[in-house]
């Protein structure tokens, strides 16, 4: 990948001094994204700081939830929020493990293989009900998620930085599932559940979204 990723440097300075000094400037990033999430997210502030950290400190999240809770959107918000690229797998029994990294597609021009890459390689990428896809392809993100990179065909290749994979599960349906592996599991920094919002809640979010959604004029 080429230097023009974005990187959201939250190191400290190798001096205690430094270390010291850069406490309030995290304090202050943390607060000020977690502000702009609220204005998309609503009722949600502890998931907001949650993921904001898990974001900030290179970790994945896992929110294991109902629909319409709002997942999707939070994944989004956070994604716009720290000026990031955002990608989304939408996990499906049918999907292949290359439809997540990609894949080597033959040129008939060029006469050579080239490499399409799959979603995986975002900044922040929803794994959408992740639980749906079978294990094997599952597994596509196991190595992206604990080594930052993936391997198609003998190739490695570094995943952009930041990195996070924020993936939603969906508890209602477990028939119609698969168990996330302890592997891929230990591989989540923290595992969210959402909840549905408060009456006046839901009151103030609807009328935020009467006209233009408020993701939409989201700005980092």
């Amino acid at each position: 990948m080429t230097d023009a990723n974005p990187t959201v440097d939250v190191g400290t300075e190798s001096t205690a001094d430094g270390d010291a000094l850069r406490i309030p400037t995290v304090e202050r990033l943390c607060a000020d994204i977690e502000t702009n999430v609220s204005r998309v997210i609503v009722g949600h502030d502890d998931a907001i700081e949650h993921v904001v950290t898990a974001v900030l400190g290179r970790g994945h999240v896992l929110l294991d939830d109902v629909p319409g809770v709002g997942k999707t959107m939070l994944a989004r918000s956070i994604a716009k929020s720290v000026d990031c690229t955002f990608s989304r797998v939408q996990f499906t029994p049918d999907l292949l493990p290359t439809d997540v990294t990609g894949v080597n597609v033959f040129n008939q021009k060029t006469r050579e293989f080239e490499f399409q890459s799959g979603p995986v390689f975002g900044n922040i990428v929803l794994g959408d009900e992740i639980n749906r896809a079978p294990p094997k392809t599952q597994a596509a993100l196991l190595e992206a998620m604990e080594e930052g990179q993936v391997t198609t065909d003998g190739r490695t290749r570094e995943l952009p930085t930041p990195f996070t994979v924020i993936a939603t599960q969906n508890a209602v349906e477990p028939n119609r599932t698969y168990d996330l592996p302890f592997a891929e599991l230990d591989r989540f920094m923290k595992k969210l559940h959402l909840g549905y919002p408060e009456p006046d809640e839901e009151a103030e979010l609807l009328g935020r979204t009467v006209g233009d959604h408020p993701i939409e004029s989201l700005e980092p």
